[in-house]
């Protein structure tokens, strides 16, 4: 399945978005399950992908990225993190803004639409 993530709703302090990935992740290993999930964060949230001193930078705070534990732990199991590539140019961030292991891809709604034509089930958070 590909999660398209334009904004974060909370459940409290928790992005809504990234506990049902952890509640699919955690699903798919309790039954055994195969799974292939992709999460793209893009207009209003893909400031979560950003490092703690990019993050700091474009949300003007100095207490660094509050979800990079929780990527990191989604990333670990399998989860593909991705940056929308517009996204990313709206806000002048570059490879080295992110978190490691997450790629920039074009644009998220060109990639949901190549996942969903190679048989994924689009998510929308």
């Amino acid at each position: 399945m590909v999660f398209s993530i334009g904004a974060l709703g909370f459940e409290g302090d928790l992005p809504a978005s990234i506990f049902h990935l952890q509640l699919i992740t955690n699903d798919a290993a309790d039954w055994n399950a195969e799974s292939d999930v992709v999460a793209v964060f893009h207009t209003n949230a893909g400031h979560v992908t950003l490092h703690d001193a990019a993050y700091n930078a474009d949300r003007n705070i100095s207490t660094g990225n509050p979800h990079k534990d929780l990527l990191e732990d989604l990333m670990k199991r399998g989860v593909r993190v991705e940056l929308c590539g517009a996204t990313a140019k709206a806000h002048h961030w570059g490879n080295t803004d992110l978190l490691p292991g997450i790629p920039v891809n074009t644009d998220a709604m060109a990639r949901t639409v190549q996942l969903v034509q190679e048989g994924f089930i689009k998510i929308t958070e």
